[in-house]
């Protein structure tokens, strides 16, 4: 571990103070048969001192592979932020979809958990029409099995944003990275909605699921976890597939040196004229 702590933020407008950069679910978590793998990077993250860490159903075996942590050291569980997350558009399906994820998990509640990968308006009618997941959503976190709920989105930022404005959510994901900093939705119309209702922003795809590290370059993971880290945002997520990984992700996380606007500027005129094809995780509209 570093000399220096990873730098906090606090989740949301009063929410528990997490590290601002995170495990992400992607990586060695989202597959299967890797136990041992998956194991010594969950672990190599909390050794490193992060504390937020992510999953999702969709996710492989990630459950799972926190499960064989969080198991059999209950207590180590307790210090963890975890989040995690469901695809179902429908009430019981969101519910059934909890209970599993607590069984794979080897607990008995979740930090967060947020509503998966909302792309069109069929989804947002879906969700929160009658006996749609948001009433799954709101009635865990009325009983108090999840502590928090979110939403989380990658293809449409005007769909996204309206998720933000018109649902009762605590958080929500997107994506932050140099090609949407040159793009309009995400970081110029979603990201300002969540600061003006209070709620906690998680940013993933910093990295653009590794396709944007260019080491030749100068473009290094470093760069693009700073370059996250510089927006208005509570926590930075990054899927790991080895323990140094890991340490990179920990350190960009201790590293003093806020990105001046100059930089972020630098960086993303180099995205720019590619930032559509960057920016993949769009799909097509």
């Amino acid at each position: 571990m570093g000399d220096t702590q990873i730098e906090t933020r606090t989740f949301g407008k009063d929410g528990p103070s997490i590290t601002a950069v995170g495990l992400g679910g992607e990586g060695v978590l989202r597959t299967f048969g890797k136990t041992d793998e998956a194991k010594a990077v969950i672990r190599e993250a909390v050794a490193q001192g992060i504390n937020y860490f992510d999953s999702a159903r969709a996710y492989a075996g990630s459950q799972e592979y926190y499960g064989t942590v969080w198991t059999p050291d209950p207590e180590l569980r307790n210090g963890v932020f975890q989040a995690s997350k469901s695809a179902s558009r429908d009430r019981e399906g969101a519910l059934a979809d909890l209970e599993d994820t607590f069984v794979k998990m080897g607990t008995d509640r979740l930090d967060l958990w947020q509503i998966h990968d909302v792309r069109t308006e069929a989804d947002l009618e879906a969700i929160s029409g009658p006996g749609g997941a948001l009433e799954a959503f709101r009635e865990a976190k009325d009983k108090g099995k999840v502590r928090f709920i979110g939403v989380t989105g990658h293809q449409d930022p005007e769909i996204l944003t309206r998720a933000v404005r018109e649902w009762p959510v605590d958080s929500v994901m997107m994506p932050v990275n140099p090609a949407e900093g040159a793009l309009s939705g995400f970081l110029d119309t979603t990201l300002p909605q969540a600061r003006e209702k209070g709620i906690a922003v998680i940013g993933m795809k910093i990295l653009g699921q590794s396709h944007y590290i260019r080491p030749e370059g100068g473009l290094t993971a470093d760069l693009l976890i700073r370059y996250a880290l510089a927006q208005a945002i509570d926590v930075a997520i990054v899927g790991c597939s080895s323990p140094q990984e890991v340490k990179t992700l920990a350190e960009a996380g201790r590293d003093p040196r806020p990105m001046s606007e100059e930089e972020q500027n630098t960086l993303v005129e180099a995205f720019r004229p590619h930032a559509r094809r960057l920016a993949f995780y769009r799909g097509v509209h």
